[in-house]
């Protein structure tokens, strides 16, 4: 079992930045591979950004990509998005998400993870 706990969410101005947290609790961290998600008011929850158990493979959507940067410190047991040049439409409520994997592999579908966290409220005017 592995609890996912995730802080870091606000309200941003268009253009600025936020890094989410993820902190992980329960089981070896450094087994787990580990994604984020977002779900927008009325929409389906969609994939942002993946990293591999070792942090040496990460995977982004298409709509992120060069504005978000995903990591994490195994050592702390957290796992990071970073998130800059924020936009309107990245408002959401942002997930991050845990699967047992020693592979250096990336996850991208939602369906493949067995553990999330409660989420946090990324909110970015225009």
């Amino acid at each position: 079992q592995v609890q996912l706990v995730e802080s870091g969410g606000g309200l941003v101005q268009a253009g600025g930045s936020l890094r989410l947290s993820c902190s992980a609790s329960g089981r070896t961290f450094s087994n787990y591979a580990m994604g984020w998600f977002r779900q927008a008011p009325g929409k389906e929850r969609e994939f942002v950004a993946a990293i591999s158990s070792s942090g040496g493979i990460t995977y982004y959507a298409d709509s992120v990509k060069g504005r978000f940067t995903i990591s994490r410190d195994n050592a702390k047991n957290t796992v990071y998005l970073q998130m800059n040049s924020l936009k309107p439409e990245d408002t959401a409520v942002y997930y991050c998400a845990a699967k047992l994997h020693l592979g250096q592999v990336v996850l991208k579908n939602q369906y493949q993870y067995n553990y999330w966290g409660q989420g946090t409220q990324v909110t970015v005017s225009s």
